[in-house]
């Protein structure tokens, strides 16, 4: 039997696997990025305009996990096309409660919102929303295991809500062509507030996400695409360790862009030995 796994998992390993009617490839240096944090996870990258799938840790692609403020992508959807807020410039008033992050103690845009991650104020959105409307939208599209569970205010931060690497390319795909079921002006003031950094060169587009779930368990995202030129690769990286360091915050998005920068998507000087 453990022959049997062995074999298994080396076929696994060698010729990929198989996502929605494509081939992933294991990308070995994408593999030893995240092996060299020395945390667990998996990334999966996905060229657009040749359908091509490459990933880190091929194996853990479908493994679901929290989605946490990840999630922010799939909530400002939502409120866009409810009319809870009316467009990026629209203000999302602070609550007055006082908290750690200074930043946050005030009114914030959607758009400033979303870059800082705020998420009172996305809790607020989601209360909004409320919880009938926002699992007619999660299954109208298909998000993740569609678990609702846990609070309106927490579902995807500590509740049942979980979503794959593999599906979370899928959404970003869908999200980044406008074929998900919200209007092509909901999907592209999302894109817009999205925009993460812009070059010359290079268009990026991308939301962090950390979650800590009981036992001290955390889990780490960075999601996104990198549009250049006329080629778009879309990325989902996922880190989890138990008690980690303070150094797991930076790792999302350092194990991503060195492997971006391996595969030449991006040119930003971080370099992969």
């Amino acid at each position: 039997m453990r022959k049997c796994s062995l074999i298994a998992f080396l076929l696994l390993f060698c010729i990929g696997v198989s996502i929605a009617g494509a081939q992933v490839q294991e990308l070995k240096s994408a593999r030893k990025a995240i092996d060299d944090t020395g945390y667990t996870g998996a990334t999966l990258l996905y060229d657009v305009q040749r359908s091509h799938y490459e990933a880190g840790h091929v194996e853990r692609i479908d493994d679901r996990f929290i989605p946490a403020s990840t999630f922010k992508i799939f909530s400002s959807l939502v409120a866009l096309e409810t009319g809870v807020i009316d467009g990026a410039d629209a203000i999302i008033e602070w609550d007055g409660i006082n908290r750690e992050r200074t930043e946050l103690n005030r009114n914030l845009d959607l758009t400033t919102a979303f870059q800082l991650s705020a998420v009172p104020h996305y809790q607020q959105l989601v209360r909004q929303i409320g919880l009938e409307r926002m699992q007619q939208f999660i299954d109208a599209v298909g998000y993740g295991n569609r678990d609702l569970s846990g609070g309106v205010d927490s579902f995807w931060l500590t509740g049942g809500l979980r979503i794959s690497p593999r599906e979370q390319v899928g959404f970003l795909a869908r999200l980044h062509r406008g074929d998900l079921p919200f209007s092509s002006e909901t999907m592209a003031t999302i894109r817009d507030v999205m925009v993460t950094e812009q070059t010359h060169e290079y268009a990026l587009f991308a939301k962090t996400g950390w979650a800590v779930l009981p036992g001290a368990k955390n889990i780490g995202w960075w999601v996104g695409w990198v549009e250049r030129g006329t080629e778009t690769v879309i990325f989902a990286t996922v880190l989890e360790a138990t008690s980690p360091e303070s150094a797991f915050g930076r790792e999302r998005l350092a194990v991503t862009r060195r492997v971006l920068n391996a595969a030449g998507v991006l040119d930003d000087g971080a370099e992969y030995p």
